[in-house]
Order: C-alpha cells, then sequence, then structure tokens
C-alpha cells in the first residue's frame, strides 16, 4: 500500500547520529496517525552507517535503506531517495537531527490542508530559530538568501533551508535535476518558483549538530549554489515559459 509521506534521510558516515534521529522520527509521526515511510540512502559510508540501518529495518517495515551507488554527495543522495520514495508527500531531512520531526508534522498537515504542491521552511519567520549556527555561516546565510530574493523577486527569505516537503508529482515536474551536491537545496525551491507551482512557507527551527562532522564546506559549494541560482535564473527569465506547470 502506498504510504502518504516519505522522509527521505542521505547519510554518509552518520553512526553517531542515524538511530537516535530514526528513533524520535518513528516516535512522532506514529502517535499522529500518519502513514509514513523513512527512505534512508547509505551514501557510501565507511563507519557503521549500513550496520546500523540493518539493524534498525529488521525491526521497524516503514524504514527503508537505498545504497546510493556512485558517484556520491548529498544531492545523489537525495536524488536516489527521491526515486525509490513511494509516499504522495516526500520530506527531506537531515541525519544528524537538525531537523524537528514535530515540524514535519505541521508541514504535512499545512499541504493536506492548503493543496499546495510545496511546504518550504524559514527559520527566521516568526517562531522559527536556529541553534548553535555558527556566525560566519549564519551571515553568509543571510547574504546569499537576500541576493535571491532580490535576483529572482521573490519574499521568501530561507531558500537554502533544505528542510521542505514536496508533492511527489511536483518533485517529477522539477526534473532533470542538475546539483550532484549541498546545492540541490536550492534547486528544488527555485524551480518550484520559477516553474509557476504553488507553494506554503512555514516557520521551522534547525539545531547544530552535536555529533559527527558537516558534510558542508563553504568553499566547495560556494561556485556550486551559484552555478543552479544563475541557471534557474536564466530559466526564468528566458525560457518563453517551456518548463512551467
Amino acid at each position: 500500500m502506498t504510504p502518504e509521506l516519505s522522509v527521505v534521510i542521505p547519510a554518509h558516515n552518520e553512526a553517531g547520529c542515524i538511530e537516535p534521529t530514526l528513533r524520535q522520527l518513528a516516535v512522532v509521526l506514529e502517535r499522529e496517525i500518519i502513514d509514513y515511510e523513512v527512505v534512508v540512502v547509505n551514501d557510501n559510508s565507511s563507519d557503521a552507517t549500513a550496520e546500523i540501518l540493518d539493524r534498525l529495518t529488521s525491526v521497524n517495515p516503514r524504514l527503508k535503506r537505498q545504497d546510493n551507488s556512485p558517484p556520491n554527495g548529498f544531492g545523489w543522495a537525495v536524488r536516489c531517495g527521491i526515486d525509490h520514495a513511494q509516499g504522495e508527500w516526500v520530506a527531506v531531512m537531515m541525519a544528524d537531527a537538525s531537523d524537528d520531526p514535530e515540524d514535519l508534522v505541521r508541514f504535512f498537515r499545512k499541504a493536506k490542508e492548503s493543496g499546495h504542491d510545496a511546504v518550504f521552511g524559514n527559520r527566521f519567520l516568526s517562531g522559527g530559530r536556529v541553534v548553535d549556527y555558527p556566525l560566519p555561516k549564519l551571515l553568509l546565510n543571510r547574504l546569499t538568501n537576500w541576493l535571491i530574493c532580490l535576483l529572482f523577486v521573490i519574499r521568501y527569505t530561507d531558500v537554502t533551508n533544505a528542510f521542505k516537503l514536496y508533492r511527489k508529482t511536483t518533485l517529477e515536474g522539477l526534473k532533470p535535476f542538475l546539483s550532484p551536491h549541498f546545492n540541490l537545496t536550492v534547486e528544488l525551491p527555485l524551480k518550484v518558483i520559477v516553474r509557476g507551482y504553488s507553494y506554503s512557507v512555514l516557520s521551522n527551527s534547525w539545531h547544530n549538530r552535536k555529533k559527527g562532522e558537516s558534510k558542508l564546506k563553504i568553499k566547495e559549494m560556494g561556485s556550486r549554489y551559484w552555478f543552479i541560482i544563475l541557471y534557474c535564473l536564466i530559466e526564468k527569465w528566458l525560457s518563453v515559459g517551456d518548463y512551467r506547470k
């Protein structure tokens, strides 16, 4: 039977985080009686991530392990998870417990209530918050989002926030995906906006990871982010609506 909600979680060397993240997520979704599946994409981990997932999937049939063959990277892993997701709605969450499952419940309820094609998170709206966000990354985040708002003439001020919920059919309409890394977090919402899909925006919280190492490297990602931003900008202004919904 097709679940209502699929949660895609990319995981590269997340042995220190993945089990409590998945257990907390399951507790919240089952408490709310949401028909769900969790697709965890093991992205070529060299630690015990795969073994932990095997143990957890053996006791929770809603949890699925999917291995991402090379090439590897955050974007590739999320794309792999999307391809294997069966739900009507697909959320992308982090393996390090930086996203709150309670927010996911609110997003899912809003999606069903509004009838929109996507629900975007904004950590900087009233009710949102960030905890232990390194100051240099925070400043760069706000500058990048300000420039995106200016270039695309939009009011959504947290495009770089990875925590979002999409109709599966909407994701199909955003293909082909171009981003192999964290720039996928920008590609998906910008294509939603540029291609004329409807969306709601809700506040959400974000907590910096307590264990493991962040996979986002600013030096590596700067040019990749701007490649995708410029690609979507070209589509917005020069495609004459060829890709619109």
